[in-house]
């Protein structure tokens, strides 16, 4: 019989095949077993089905220690999940629980990252770390280790999102007088974070933010939905609007999680014109990780730069950039008052003025501040920075015309390639922030042409997209 000249390998595996294409499209977490039913291996699925099948398909090549494992496995349990996100927690859990043979995992738990969450603090905040023993988590609530701290910190934000939890390392105390003139940091602009460092929440609704993520961490993401259902229409039947609204707003954000999931496109359609050289802002942001980032994630960043003709109508410009994307009602620019054409002193003059309050402890550093410029500029940069109380984290420049960056307490530049997606990225907001200055001074030019010395009605102005009214976006 036909049958009986098929190798028992190769009927293993089309059986296996067989099995995988029987499984659901949809997230979960599958376990590969052995002859005596234990797990050989475990792995996450946005699509159980099409994960699995990659498998066992003729083409596929898993390199010596995995295709080894292909021998071994006899069958396929799967654990099927709400969300990737949760696939994610599901997974590392059974990999500590378990430790598969063939799941890459070190000897040191410490090299892993950990969600730390500080659930006795007033105002608990969401870490991620890979020092857990550390002091300032000695009483918070642990989860990991994870074996990918890019989905870990892309899980974080997803939850973000939805729960808008707090996840800066600020002492906050509730009734503290000073909260009141406190400025919160970018994440509450784009409700990410409630703000309890300026009394935008009470303890009570803080926590109980809290402790639906942690119910949706542990898998019980229909209780949630459930229970903010409920808090929303007690919340309208006593006309409290406002908190019904937030309660609307949660449940909107957890229901289009698998739309984001099945339609990356959406996730991307945000202002085509500047992040056209990065063209997955979410790949890139991992990729800038891998290269600068630590224990904490890099999100937010702004970028720099300064525009002149000959000297004339001097302008500079700061654009931010969060999770990869422009966020333009944060954009500002300032009209140059110390200096001409010298570029160095129009940097000092931009850093001082834009970034005051930061370096007075009032606000918070962006993560990351790119210079236009190569090493001067950023010598200059980190000449302005040294005069504050405070440091940002992390200052690079990005020189145009070998595309070499510059970085921080580095002798020589990092020269990446030129598809790299850190470096497209880097390329978008320098590019952006060119631009925006390039708006600006072309603005001043042509009313000092036309003979106008006074400066345009602030309505005017704003005809750029994203120019805000608030502090420092246009300063004469």
């Amino acid at each position: 019989m036909a049958s009986d000249c098929i190798p028992p390998a190769n009927f293993r595996r089309n059986r296996l095949a067989e099995t995988a294409k029987g499984l659901p499209d949809s997230p979960g977490v599958y376990l590969f077993k052995d002859d005596h039913d234990c797990v050989l291996y475990v792995g996450k699925a946005k699509s159980l089905c099409n994960r699995v099948k990659t498998y066992f398909m003729p083409s596929t090549d898993l390199g010596p220690r995995k295709g080894a494992m292909l021998d071994l496995i006899e069958s396929i349990d799967t654990v099927p999940a709400k969300s990737e996100a949760e696939a994610l927690f599901m997974e590392s859990r059974l990999i500590k629980d378990l430790k598969p043979k063939y799941n890459v995992l070190s000897t040191d738990d410490r090299t892993y990252p950990y969600l730390a969450i500080t659930v006795r603090d007033e105002f608990p905040g969401v870490f991620v770390t890979r020092n857990p023993q550390d002091e300032q988590f000695r009483t918070a609530r642990i989860f990991g280790p994870f074996v990918s701290s890019g989905a870990l910190r892309e899980a974080v934000g997803v939850m973000q999102r939805i729960f808008r939890f707090r996840t800066c390392h600020l002492d906050i105390r509730a009734n503290d007088p000073s909260n009141r003139f406190f400025r919160p940091c970018l994440l509450h602009a784009i409700k990410q974070c409630t703000a309890p460092c300026a009394d935008r929440i009470g303890v009570d609704e803080y926590a109980a933010d809290i402790k639906r993520m942690l119910n949706f961490i542990g898998s019980q993401r229909i209780s949630v939905i459930r229970e903010l259902q409920e808090k929303m229409d007690e919340a309208s039947q006593a006309k409290d609007y406002e908190r019904a609204a937030c309660m609307r707003d949660q449940l909107r954000a957890i229901e289009k999680l698998d739309d984001r999931e099945h339609d990356p496109q959406a996730a991307r359609d945000w202002q085509p014109e500047v992040t056209v050289f990065a063209t997955d802002p979410s790949a890139s942001m991992r990729s800038l990780n891998r290269l600068f980032g630590g224990d904490a994630p890099i999100r937010s960043m702004e970028a720099i730069d300064i525009a002149h003709l000959g000297g004339t109508e001097t302008v500079g410009s700061k654009v931010c950039f969060i999770d990869g994307k422009p966020f333009k009602n944060a954009y500002r620019r300032y009209r140059i008052r110390t200096a001409g054409n010298d570029d160095y002193q129009s940097m000092r003059e931009v850093i001082s003025r834009g970034y005051q309050q930061a370096g007075q402890g009032n606000e918070l550093f962006p993560d990351l501040v790119l210079i236009d410029g190569g090493q001067g500029q950023l010598g200059a940069a980190l000449e302005a920075f040294a005069g504050m109380a405070h440091q940002p984290p992390l200052v690079i420049a990005l020189a145009k015309r070998e595309e070499l960056i510059w970085v921080q307490d580095l002798d020589e530049p990092l020269r990446l390639g030129r598809n790299h997606p850190a470096l497209r990225l880097c390329q978008a907001m320098r590019d952006e922030a060119h631009r925006f200055a390039g708006h600006y001074h072309a603005i001043l030019r042509r009313k000092a042409l036309l003979g106008d010395q006074k400066e345009a009605p602030l309505k005017k102005v704003e005809q750029e997209p994203g120019i805000s009214t608030g502090e420092g976006s246009d300063v004469v």
